[in-house]
C-alpha cells in the first residue's frame, strides 16, 4: 500500500524543484544583464523562489508579510546599486519580488505549478529581449503610439461596459461577444505587425508576403500590384508577396476556428491544410524564380492594425454577417448558408470564419455546412486576389497570380464538391 504522506512529501519536493530552476533560470538571465549582477544574480534569485516556495508550502497565511519583509532589504540593495552604479532601473527589483511570487504559486498547486513554468519562461523572454524591445520602440511615431493607445483604452475601457447578453434590438446578437472578436484578430494582426516592425523596413520580399498576409493580405495585394506598375521586373517577386499573403490567410484561419470553436478545428483542417499546402509548393518555385531579379528587398508598408475606425468597421461587418447567416439558414438552408459566405469571404475572412465556428459551436448550423462556409469564403477571397492582379497590376503578375491562386481555389471548390 502507498503511504499517502510519502506521495505528498514527494509532490511537494518536485514543486520546489520547479521553484528553484524557476530562480536559477530567472538568476541567469540577470545574471548576464548589463547591470542586474550587482544586484542579484544567478545564486540570489533561486533562492528568493526557494524562499516564497517554503513560506507558500509551510506559512502560506505568512506569504503578505514573507513578501513586506523581503522588500525592505531589497529597497536598501536597490538604493546601494544606485549609488555605486548610477542605474535607477526597477527592472530587476520588480523581477526579484515577482520571482518570490512564482515560487509561491509553484507550491499554491498543480496549476500554479503550471502557471508558474510559464510565466517565469515569459518573463525570461521578455527581460532577454531588452534591446529588441528598446528598438521596436523606438521605431514606432507618435501618431503609431496614439492609434494603439486609443484602441487599447477603448478595449479596456468599453468591454467590462457592452452587456453580455442576447439583445432583441440588435436581432439577438450578444454585443461583448462581438467586441471580443474584434479584439482577437486585430491582436492577431498586431503580432504580426510588431514582428514586421523588429526586423526592420528592409526585411526580404518573403517575410513581407507573410507578414503581410496576417496583417491585411488584401492590402498586401494592392500594394504588390502598384509596385509592379512601377517597376516590370519585379513581378514575380510581387506575384510571389501577394501568394505569400494569401497563403497565409489560411492558417490564419485555422488559428481563429482552433481559438472560438475547437471541434470544428478537424472539419477545416484537410481543405485549408490542402490549399496551404498547394499553395506554399508553387510559391517557392515561384520565389525560386525570382531569385534572378536583381532586387530582392520589394517592400509593402504594414500599418499598425491598431485603429479604431477598422476595428469598428470589421466588429459592423462580424455582427451583420452573424445575424444574416442565422437568418438566411433558418429561411434558406444551406444554400443561404453559402451565399452568404461567399459574398462576405469577398470583403472579409476572418467575419465568415468567426461566424461559422460561431454558429457551429451553438449548434445553429452542422459541423460540416459550417466548415464548407469557411472553405467558401477563403475561395471567394482568394479569387478576388486575382482580380486585384489583373486590375491593378501588370500583366504578367495577373498571369502568375491567377496561375497559382487558381490552382489553391481549385483544391477548395473541390473539397466543397465531393465532400
Amino acid at each position: 500500500m502507498v503511504d499517502p504522506d510519502a506521495v505528498s512529501l514527494s509532490i511537494l519536493v518536485f514543486r520546489i524543484a520547479i521553484a528553484f530552476g524557476i530562480g536559477a533560470l530567472i538568476g541567469l538571465e540577470r545574471e548576464q544583464s548589463d547591470s542586474a549582477g550587482l544586484f542579484a544574480g544567478s545564486r540570489t534569485f533561486p533562492l528568493f523562489a526557494l524562499y516564497g516556495a517554503l513560506v507558500q508550502a509551510f506559512f502560506p497565511a505568512m506569504l503578505p508579510i514573507a513578501l513586506i519583509s523581503l522588500a525592505i532589504p531589497l529597497t536598501v540593495a536597490y538604493a546601494g546599486r544606485i549609488r555605486v552604479a548610477g542605474d535607477i532601473g526597477l527592472t530587476t527589483l520588480v523581477t526579484a519580488l515577482l520571482t518570490v511570487v512564482l515560487g509561491a504559486l509553484a507550491t499554491h498547486s498543480e496549476r500554479g505549478a503550471i502557471l508558474a513554468v510559464v510565466v517565469a519562461g515569459a518573463v525570461t523572454v521578455l527581460l532577454s529581449a531588452k534591446g529588441v524591445i528598446h528598438r521596436f520602440a523606438d521605431r514606432i511615431d507618435e501618431r503609431e503610439r496614439h492609434a494603439s493607445m486609443k484602441f487599447i483604452l477603448v478595449v479596456l475601457v468599453v468591454l467590462p461596459l457592452v452587456p453580455d447578453r442576447e439583445l432583441d434590438v440588435l436581432f439577438g446578437i450578444n454585443p461583448r461577444y462581438v467586441w471580443l472578436m474584434v479584439a482577437f484578430v486585430s491582436g492577431l494582426s498586431f503580432v504580426a505587425y510588431v514582428l514586421g516592425r523588429v526586423i526592420g523596413v528592409q526585411r526580404g520580399i518573403a517575410v513581407t508576403g507573410v507578414l503581410g498576409g496576417f496583417v491585411s493580405s488584401t492590402a498586401t495585394a494592392v500594394s504588390m500590384a502598384e509596385r509592379t506598375t512601377e517597376e516590370h521586373t519585379l513581378y514575380r517577386i510581387c506575384a510571389f508577396s501577394t501568394i505569400a499573403a494569401s497563403i497565409v490567410m489560411f492558417p490564419r484561419a485555422l488559428i481563429e476556428v482552433t481559438v472560438v470553436n475547437p471541434n470544428l478545428l478537424p472539419y477545416v483542417v484537410v481543405p485549408l491544410g490542402a490549399m496551404t499546402g498547394m499553395g506554399a509548393v508553387v510559391a517557392v518555385v515561384v520565389y525560386w524564380r525570382s531569385r534572378t531579379e536583381t532586387e530582392l528587398d520589394a517592400d509593402t508598408e504594414i500599418r499598425n492594425p491598431f485603429r479604431l475606425r477598422p476595428a469598428l468597421f470589421f466588429g459592423a461587418v462580424f455582427a451583420a454577417v452573424l445575424s444574416v447567416s442565422e437568418f438566411a439558414h433558418v429561411q434558406l438552408g444551406d444554400s443561404g448558408i453559402y451565399a452568404i459566405a461567399f459574398v462576405s469571404g469577398l470583403a472579409d475572412v476572418d467575419a465568415i470564419t468567426l461566424t461559422m465556428s460561431t454558429l457551429a459551436a451553438d449548434g445553429t448550423v452542422p459541423p460540416e455546412v459550417a466548415a464548407t462556409g469557411i472553405v467558401i469564403g477563403a475561395v471567394a477571397n482568394t479569387l478576388l486576389k486575382a482580380g486585384l492582379a489583373w486590375l491593378l497590376g501588370t500583366r504578367q503578375l495577373g498571369r502568375t497570380v491567377t496561375a497559382v491562386l487558381g490552382a489553391v481555389s481549385v483544391v477548395g471548390i473541390l473539397f466543397v464538391v465531393l465532400v
